[in-house]
């Protein structure tokens, strides 16, 4: 492992795993061989969510809001409205899913390991 910096200034962002995001890779992936992610998350001004409960198969997942806002929904507390400055951390397997977010949502997001699936589920039973 080495020192890794991911500057502001000219940073990239990329289509990943939900099309209504851009993500940038914050080099953690390469820096740590695979066992962490992070990586800023900023909403496409236009493109809501499709709100579809799914699960994550890893070991964390840690989500903070740099600006703007976002409402999840999770299987065990319920919708929740995350602002400026809120995190969540995810248990693993957790059934949740975005409702709505404004258009100018950043979010960081930290995950291990870096590459993880994702599965269509079912929701929970009211």
């Amino acid at each position: 492992m080495r020192t890794t910096v991911s500057k502001a200034k000219n940073a990239t962002y990329d289509a990943g795993l939900r099309g209504f995001f851009a993500y940038r890779d914050l080099g953690a992936r390469e820096a740590t061989g695979g066992g962490h992610a992070a990586h800023i998350i900023r909403a496409v001004p236009g493109e809501g969510p499709k709100p579809a409960w799914h699960t994550h198969d890893l070991g964390f997942q840690l989500v903070l809001v740099l600006q703007g806002w976002v409402r999840f929904e999770y299987e065990d507390i319920g919708e929740v409205l995350l602002e400026r400055g809120d995190s969540v951390v995810q248990p693993p397997g957790m059934r949740h899913r975005e409702v709505a977010h404004s258009d100018d949502l950043e979010m960081l997001e930290v995950t291990s390991p870096a590459a993880f699936q994702t599965a269509e589920a079912d929701a929970p039973a009211a």
